[in-house]
């Protein structure tokens, strides 16, 4: 049986596509996972220049309410700017904002198929051999990303760029304003990291770079020999310390319980990949902050999960499970990273 937005999607391609012939749109299926936005796969064929052409493509569309505020034509724009470098990502294809066509503003890319994701996958055992490659090629590619200049990029057109001593206190007003409307009941440790931070200010930015906002294990493609082919969900992508993405990698919740720096290798050797592949160095007291703040940034994703859930906008599952799973565990690393643990 097709999938009921299989026809919208295949008229969406036509109209797209002037010289193709016979559009059509199978096997379409929603992938789990991602909770920022509905995420399908599909097989589009068409004919065109007397031949039949085939091609796998991934359809991500703005849900009714989602765990995080995010403008789909950041998420697109910033995958277009690093596609072809030496930060792999997928190939952006077509940017629709009118609601007309899918009820919702979406995005259509090119699939990269036949690898995994899953952190559980990973940590199964089947890829203990690989597992400190996995890790090179993990803050390696977070390196590039650093080391790249915006404005070749693009990014700027798109992206507030904030002075070098203002990215701190962006990201805090931000995230704290998130918890000020989404939490449900007091949340006294997070409040205390709060004031830990505004109290201890890190120094400005030694450059301003692409911020990926979500560079974590389980956001990139992964295959058995420990390459990563893809890296995912750009939805918070933004300029500013590139500090900031470091230390949302080493937040102690992405350990998945192994101890490991993303569950993959100690914490020195992961910051000593970054460093070479980015030219930056990682002070350790700078970046203890922004380890802080992103146990700071994450309850205010997990509290904003549930706040969505609560409000009603969206009652899929995937929403209330980061708050259920994470909630307690981020309290636990932030006292953790506060050495209060």
């Amino acid at each position: 049986m097709s999938h009921p937005l299989a026809p919208r999607v295949a008229a969406y391609l036509a109209a797209k596509m002037p010289h193709a012939a016979d559009v059509s749109v199978e096997a379409m299926e929603r992938i789990s996972g991602g909770a920022s936005r509905e995420t399908y796969r599909f097989r589009a064929t068409w004919q065109e220049d007397g031949k039949t052409h085939e091609r796998k493509m991934i359809l991500r569309r703005d849900p009714p309410a989602s765990l995080i505020e995010t403008e789909r034509r950041v998420e697109f724009e910033a995958y277009r700017a690093f596609f072809g470098s030496a930060v792999p990502v997928p190939e952006m294809l077509w940017l629709e904002e009118d609601e007309a066509h899918l009820d919702h503003p979406f995005f259509i890319a090119a699939e990269v198929a036949g690898f995994q994701a899953s952190p559980q996958t990973l940590f199964a055992g089947g890829y203990d051999a690989v597992l400190e490659t996995v890790a090179e090629r993990k803050w390696t590619i977070l390196g590039e990303i650093a080391r790249a200049d915006p404005r070749e990029t693009g990014l700027p057109a798109v992206l507030e760029a904030p002075a070098l001593d203002a990215c701190w206190k962006r990201e805090l007003d931000y995230w704290e304003g998130m918890i000020d409307r989404d939490e449900a009941e007091p949340m006294p440790i997070v409040r205390a990291a709060i004031r830990w931070l505004r109290a201890n200010p890190p120094p400005p930015a030694q450059k301003l770079s692409v911020v990926h906002g979500d560079y974590r294990t389980g956001n990139f493609l992964y295959d058995e020999a420990g390459e990563i082919h893809g890296v995912l969900d750009w939805e918070m992508a933004h300029l500013g310390d590139p500090l900031e993405d470091l230390a949302w990698g080493l937040n102690p919740v992405w350990e998945f319980g192994r101890g490991l720096a993303g569950g993959l290798i100690d914490q020195s050797k992961a910051v000593a990949i970054w460093e070479r592949a980015s030219g930056l160095k990682a002070d350790p007291k700078a970046l203890h902050w922004w380890i802080l703040f992103n146990c700071v940034k994450g309850q205010g994703i997990w509290v904003g999960s549930a706040g969505a859930f609560n409000r009603g906008g969206n009652r899929e599952p995937i929403m209330i499970y980061p708050a259920w799973w994470l909630l307690n565990a981020q309290d636990r690393a932030i006292l953790k990273v506060m050495g209060k643990l």
